[in-house]
């Protein structure tokens, strides 16, 4: 029997219809030159990024992982807050294969001006030319140099936060799982949001959405085999390239989830934050109403939109003490 998806919130569906053109739920791996071309004429300068001057902003080359290339990390700094302060450190969206890092930054700009923290985006290398593990490899060497340079650029060791939506969460749960085995800096806490965890892509959710909203099941598979080619939903995939695949959750900072109801990723969403609570962990997981994958973003106008976004701020204010 097929299965019914969700309804989208009606504010949503009203803006889905408008970025319907730009934004189809499924796209071919041979179009993603164009694509990427398009988002990158998009990409914000420094000044947008300054948010008419609250933020200092600054292009920072650091050492990649051993016996790889430099990465460059984006650094956004309060211009008026005295340190040390909250570090977010950011890990942008796109599915494994698109976006640079300074995609996605209005979010993570929004809490560092409400938190007066600093934002440290990881410019990762993308699959398919860059497969598992160069893109987490990458975010792990970005986040030591963050730990070891935090008071540097006014930031607190002891409260960073790693943060990212879509593969960004995907890759903020591989790193948490990466720094707990190597027994690397502990963060503070992490925020899944609209999280890419599963490689598999056959939850009720990814069927739900077949051809619907934004970045469907076609699409999803696209991404995971850019990453992991072949070895896609086969037995051999390794939980930090794919989390879902862990087999033990237990020992991971206090954690955020969330996700819409009408998208791909809600299952997987759902199922990693109740393993963590299987494991003695702590996790907070919101589950909106009609939201398809990005929402918040596209629609950012819209109720249930700000009601996400509030709920953020909040969770990050009682982990932080701010």
């Amino acid at each position: 029997m097929a299965l019914v998806p969700p309804p989208f919130d009606p504010e949503l569906a009203d803006a889905l219809e408008l970025v319907a053109g730009r934004m189809p739920a499924s796209f071919p791996l041979d179009a993603l030159p164009v694509i990427r071309r398009g988002m990158d004429a998009q990409t914000p300068t420094a000044e947008q990024l300054s948010c008419g001057g609250i933020f200092t902003v600054e292009d920072r080359t650091v050492p990649g992982p051993e016996g790889a290339p430099d990465i460059s990390l984006l650094i956004c700094r309060p211009t008026t807050s005295a340190g040390p302060r909250p570090v977010v450190y950011h890990l942008h969206g796109g599915g494994m294969i698109l976006g640079n890092n300074r995609g996605g930054m209005d979010v993570a700009l929004e809490w560092a001006r409400e938190l007066r923290a600093v934002v440290v985006s990881v410019e990762y290398r993308l699959a398919p030319e860059h497969p598992h593990p160069a893109p987490v490899e990458d975010a792990y060497a970005g986040l030591l140099w963050t730990a070891e340079h935090a008071r540097e650029i006014g930031g607190d060791p002891e409260r960073i936060v790693v943060a990212g939506p879509s593969a960004g969460g995907g890759l903020t749960a591989a790193l948490t799982l990466l720094l707990r085995d190597r027994k690397g800096p502990r963060p503070a806490g992490q925020v899944l949001m609209c999280p890419m965890l599963d490689d598999r892509n056959d939850t009720p959710s990814a069927l739900q959405m077949t051809g619907l909203g934004v970045w469907d099941r076609a699409t999803n598979e696209t991404g995971w085999a850019a990453l992991l080619g072949d070895r896609r939903g086969g037995p051999d995939v390794p939980e930090y390239a794919a989390p879902a695949r862990a087999t033990d959750l237990s020992g991971l900072p206090p954690t955020f989830v969330d996700v819409g109801s009408a998208e791909t990723f809600r299952d997987e969403a759902v199922a990693y934050a109740s393993r963590i609570w299987q494991a003695g962990g702590t996790a907070e997981l919101h589950v909106w109403p009609g939201g398809f994958h990005g929402y918040d973003v596209l629609a950012p106008r819209a109720t249930v939109s700000r009601t996400t976004r509030a709920a953020r701020v909040q969770w990050l204010r009682r982990l932080l003490g701010e």
